[in-house]
């Protein structure tokens, strides 16, 4: 079975949002990581300390074949069209361990779809 990981950077406060549209598009679940990032734009100061928001970068294991409907899911709920809400990207995933009882389980749901 073949995995890609995308990875997505966005604003905390619209993080769950982006997770459960995943979902919806066939992500079995998430890592969240608190973040800060740097852009285009400077970051807005108030008497010198830095009032930047704060981001959070999600990663999502999936099966190759749901990448595009994950990566539409994320970027619609997400706004990606709207300057400054996030991105997201996909990278390869060469080797993976420690999801076989999480295949396991997808096989016997599988199976017991098709009776």
């Amino acid at each position: 079975m073949l995995f890609k990981l995308i990875l997505s950077s966005v604003k905390a406060d619209i993080t769950d949002k982006v997770v459960e549209a995943a979902k919806k598009g066939g992500a079995t679940g998430a890592t969240i990581i608190p973040a800060r990032g740097t852009g285009i734009r400077e970051a807005k100061t108030f008497f010198g300390l830095s009032l930047e928001a704060q981001t959070d970068i999600i990663m999502f294991l999936v099966e190759e074949h749901l990448v595009n409907k994950i990566l539409d899911a994320v970027k619609t709920a997400g706004k990606f069209h709207e300057p400054g809400t996030g991105i997201a990207f996909v990278v390869p995933v060469e080797h993976v361990v420690g999801l076989e009882s999480q295949m396991e389980k997808f096989k016997e749901e599988v199976r017991d779809s098709y009776f």
